[in-house]
């Protein structure tokens, strides 16, 4: 098959789930030092156990966002025959729950849909789940759009 047929014969399928991702103080403080989302509610471990609503610090949300990227290399398979398939953006993201510095996070990605441009590339949209591993909740939920293309000599 193409990678066209590919493609549309996966759209409502689950395409894969990452490996878990531990999530630790050191990642959480880069992340903030690198963006300076420095609150105390993920980046000082006493005032967050002492005074947070969730026993301690969190991570950030625009983390566990950059997450994807790193998770969906082990959850999106290569498609055989494409050009490129490049990040074209989310049309919705909701931070549903947070996650305890500490646990460990994973993706699980679903092809939702696959809709072919005037140009001849696709929109592919995956419904993207990043999951806790304390209790499997979903902790940020997204639809996350790529453009791609088949190759010529496809």
């Amino acid at each position: 098959m193409t990678a066209a047929a590919d493609l549309h014969a996966l759209q409502g399928s689950e395409l894969g789930v990452s490996a878990w991702r531990p999530l630790d103080q050191a990642t959480v403080d880069t992340h903030a030092a690198t963006t300076g989302d420095a609150q105390w509610i993920h980046n000082d471990p006493e005032r967050a156990s002492r005074e947070g609503p969730f026993g301690g610090p969190i991570a950030q949300g625009f983390l566990l966002l950059a997450l994807f990227t790193e998770l969906a290399s082990q959850a999106i398979p290569p498609f055989d025959g494409l050009a490129y398939l490049v990040n074209y953006g989310f049309d919705r993201v909701r931070f549903v729950r947070p996650v305890a510095v500490g646990d460990k996070v994973r993706l699980r990605v679903r092809l939702d849909d696959v809709r072919t441009r005037a140009d001849g590339a696709w929109i592919l949209t995956f419904d993207a789940q990043l999951e806790r591993a304390s209790d499997g909740a979903v902790a940020v939920a997204a639809r996350w759009l790529f453009l791609a293309a088949e190759r010529g000599d496809a």
